[in-house]
């Protein structure tokens, strides 16, 4: 019996190391960014930062891109927004989430790096746009709760306002170069409300 519980402790379960592995991957890939930008990032820098093997970095991510995704989707992820009961307010939860990870340091050099590598002509496109997919599908559902409570109009077109959504805090921060605040996720938070709000 003794002998058995001290294998399995020094055999130890597979999943934390994994953890293990795949946190310090990505911390080392946020880090590159942010500190030399996505040019830095290539799988031997991130091996040796990480103190991992590059195989077991391609088992994880077979590409650059993937493992770009899976750093930003680290920083800018799913969400999870509660029925507030209230569009205005489920909008305001989404908004200013994205906001403060958009302030987090290298944020900007992260998402500028991905949005350039997927324009890129050899890109697979197919797996940034599953990431932007997955990144605006609470948006989605709570436009979608929106229209089934009443406060959002019926005829909305869902993708079309969550693009609308998303797109402000990303182009202020890319685009123009400037960090969002709290008082433009206010007046995005009255704009978007007005396009799609119920007149009911």
């Amino acid at each position: 019996m003794t002998e058995r519980q001290t294998g399995g402790a020094v055999r130890g379960p597979g999943r934390p190391r994994e953890e293990r592995v795949t946190g310090a991957v990505l911390d080392a890939v946020v880090g590159l960014v942010t500190e030399q930008g996505i040019g830095a990032v290539t799988m031997d820098v991130v091996a040796a930062r990480a103190g991992v093997s590059k195989p077991a970095i391609y088992r994880r991510w077979p590409t650059k891109q993937d493992l770009i995704i899976a750093a930003a989707e680290t920083r800018i992820g799913p969400l999870s927004v509660p029925d507030l009961g209230d569009f205005r307010a489920e909008l305001r939860f989404v908004l200013t989430a994205r906001l403060e990870a958009y302030l987090l340091p290298g944020s900007d050099r992260l998402l500028a790096g991905l949005i350039g590598a997927s324009a890129d002509a050899g890109a697979a496109r197919g797996q940034y746009a599953e990431y932007t997919e997955r990144i605006t599908s609470e948006t989605r559902r709570v436009l979608e709760r929106g229209i089934a409570r009443g406060d959002v109009a019926p005829d909305t077109d869902v993708r079309a306002a969550a693009t609308l959504v998303a797109a402000p805090l990303l182009f202020r921060l890319i685009g123009e170069l400037e960090l969002p605040d709290t008082r433009f996720v206010d007046a995005l938070v009255d704009l978007v409300t007005r396009a799609v709000g119920s007149a009911g």
